[in-house]
Order: C-alpha cells, then structure tokens, then sequence
C-alpha cells in the first residue's frame, strides 16, 4: 500500500531546482567562454601568439593574385538560341503559296449589293503564261458569283473558277501571276506513314487568321470516309482520306497538308465535328487530286468513264421487291438493281435494261453503288470496255459495254 508525504515531495522539487540552476549557469559559461574564444584568435593570429596561420579567403585570394596563380574570373557572355528548324523550314517554304479563298454571292431581295457568303483556303501550284493557278475545295467555292484570292500580304485580287468536281470536293481557280512570289511543291501521299509529323496551313475561322499554322502527325493512311452528294441520308460515294490530329477548323478547307520537307501531301477538306470527338481531321491525299486537278484545269470538268444508268444497291431494296420485281435467286442478297438505263448510253447499247441487277465488273465481285462507282472511276477510263456480269428474271447473263465520258 502506498503513501504520500508532503514533506518529501517539497524537498524533491527543491532539490530539482537547484540542480536546474547549475546546468544554465554552466551553459551560459560555455557560450561566453566561446564567444572570447572567437573574439581573440584573430588578435592573437596577428601577434603571431598561435603555432598556426588564419588567413581569411579574401586574404589568400589577394595572395594568389599577387603571385600571379590565380584563375580568370567566368566572363559573362550573351548567348543567342536559333530557333530555326525542320518545321519553320518547312512553314517557310510553302506558307507564301497557301491563299485565302473568298466566296461572294449575289444578294437576295432584302440585301443590297453582293456579300461574301464564306471563306476557305487553297494551294498555289502552278505558274505559266501569265496566270497562276491555285486549287481548292468545291464547297469553298460552290454557289459563287465571284470569287477572290486574299495573299499572304493582305492583297485581295479577282479569281476564275476553271472547274470544280462535287464527288471529290476538288476545285482549280486561276488568278494573274503577276501576284505570285512562290508556288508550292507536291510530295508523294503514297509513301506517307502513320505517325509522320505533318502541319496544315491554312484561314481558320477567316481571314482575320489568315496563314495560321497547326502541327500534328498522320493518324492514318487509306481511311475511308462516307459522303452524302445530295443530302437523301444515303452515302453517294467513299473518299480515301489521310487522317491527321493537326487542327482543321472552318476556313482550313482547301489549305495545305504538309510533310516535314515542304511538300504538299494533302488538301484538308473534312473534319468530323462531334462533341466527344476531337484531334480527327482529314485530306484529300495529293495522289489522288492530281488527276482530278489535271482534268478540272485542262477541261473544266473531271473526264469520267459514263455507263449511263441509274443504280440503287440491293441491301436498300425491300426483300419482298427481291423476289416479287428482281426475280432473283434467294442466295443472291448483293449487288446493284438498275433502275434506270439512258437511252443510247454505252448500257443500253450493250443490252442493259431495266431492274436487271449488276453482281460484277471484269469478274470483280460488286456489293453495292458505292463499289461499283470507286471501280469504274478508279479502274476505267474512257474508251475502255468492260464486262458486266449480271442477273435477268433469275438468270445469270453476261455482256460486255465500251465506255464513253461523263460529265458529272
């Protein structure tokens, strides 16, 4: 059992405290005595009293001076950083070549005057016998009753509409060459690899952003994307694409797509513009335009192979109609119907006739209009002949049409 005694609890602390006391009294004792320590040996250096030297630094620096051994101060120096690169090489090279696009278009009843309904880019290319020549996109232009080229220096001068081609959205404007500094050189769009770092110039959001400048990489080659020419929500035709993340906005359309060297490689003319979608944009690849640009330059429009005859594919023809109007075998579920056949067009001359279904093209196997197209604006070209496989009231028939041109 425990006690407790007051007594002795006052004598501890007593005793607590005096022990206290000397350990301060000792510290302070030990500070002082460091401090004159600290304080005299300077002195007692001086009067040589130490059995060592104390030199301060600045002291032996001074010394060393003297004696001739002492290192050369760092000299400052302003060093200028070059900034040039592949890139700005690159911009340097094609960015006088790339021109705004002006659309104007007459007014309606309640405006007056003519007013510019858009803005777009394009791509100077070509210069000879006096004129300059500069491709652009067919919605840049569609619809216009004047159209401008804005320069790189804020001139404005008049352009002629030489051709424009809906199914590749491809336009050729010819403008005086007097204006024209530098044309702009076309790479090889075939040789272009995912992850190659490209940069799109162009008029974002008009020309108060004239030249603007966007750097990305190819996102991927041979993409193909769906285009709907007259807005019925069916898609008219495939356009083979580069993809890039290089920003592409309104007024990017026509502009160039260009290689780390300077070379044209694209004509930007899409962008998917979704809300959960960002960094897709899209060119036409230059590989595919130069014929297109060619045609539209030389003749006003794109010479195509003509079959003349008015298709619809099978998977948009009701099952019943397969059967009931087409007459065809159960296991036969694609191709294209012919609705349509143009009196003295090469169809008719071979044979072709109405609700006759097309299933291949020079043995080809043809799944719907879309195939059908992209193989004879691809694959023939006019004056050619080409064997048409087709079914007639459930028989398999065969003929063979000589191509003639169209104007599309």
């Amino acid at each position: 059992m425990g006690y407790y005694d007051d007594h002795y609890e006052q004598y501890r602390q007593k005793q607590k405290g005096n022990r206290g006391g000397w350990f301060l009294s000792a510290l302070v004792g030990a500070i002082l005595g460091a401090l004159l320590i600290m304080i005299s040996i300077p002195a007692l250096s001086k009067w040589n009293v130490l059995p060592y030297d104390i030199t301060p630094k600045e002291s032996e620096q001074a010394g060393k001076e003297e004696a001739g051994t002492t290192k050369q101060p760092a000299v400052q120096q302003n060093v200028a950083v070059n900034v040039s690169s592949q890139v700005t090489k690159a911009i340097d090279k094609v960015s006088d070549a790339v021109v705004g696009v002006v659309n104007i278009q007459e007014a309606n009843f309640w405006s007056q005057g003519d007013e510019e309904a858009g803005t777009g880019s394009g791509v100077i290319y070509k210069k000879a016998n006096g004129k300059a020549f500069i491709v652009t996109n067919h919605h840049v232009v569609e619809n216009a009753s004047q159209l401008e080229v804005s320069l790189k220096d804020g001139t404005r001068v008049p352009a002629k509409l030489l051709g424009s081609d809906l199914l590749t959205d491809l336009a050729v404007l010819e403008i005086d060459a007097k204006h024209v500094k530098k044309v702009a050189e076309f790479g090889n769009s075939d040789t272009v690899k995912p992850g190659e770092p490209v940069i799109a110039i162009g008029n974002p959001l008009g020309l108060q952003f004239a030249g603007s400048v966007t750097q990305g990489i190819i996102s991927g080659t041979n993409r193909t994307v769906e285009v709907d020419l007259d807005q019925d929500g069916l898609p008219d035709w495939n356009a083979e694409v580069l993809q890039t993340d290089a920003a592409i906005n309104p007024g990017n359309s026509g502009g160039a797509l260009v290689n780390i060297e300077g070379q044209v490689i694209g004509i930007n003319s899409m962008k998917i513009a979704q809300e959960a979608v960002e960094g897709i944009g899209f060119a036409i690849p230059i590989n595919s335009a130069l014929p297109i640009i060619s045609d539209l330059e030389k003749y006003g429009q794109v010479r195509r192979p003509y079959m003349g005859v008015e298709l619809r594919s099978l998977s948009d023809i009701s099952s019943y109609h397969l059967q009931a109007t087409l007459h065809l075998p159960k296991d036969v579920t694609e191709g294209v119907a012919v609705i349509q056949v143009v009196p003295m067009s090469p169809a008719a001359q071979a044979g072709l006739k109405q609700f006759d279904v097309i299933v291949a093209l020079d043995g080809k196997k043809i799944r719907n209009v879309l195939e059908l197209r992209k193989y004879l604006y691809t694959k023939k070209s006019i004056g050619d002949k080409m064997t048409v496989t087709f079914y007639r009231d459930g028989e398999k028939r065969t003929v063979t049409m000589k191509l003639t041109k169209e104007s599309f």
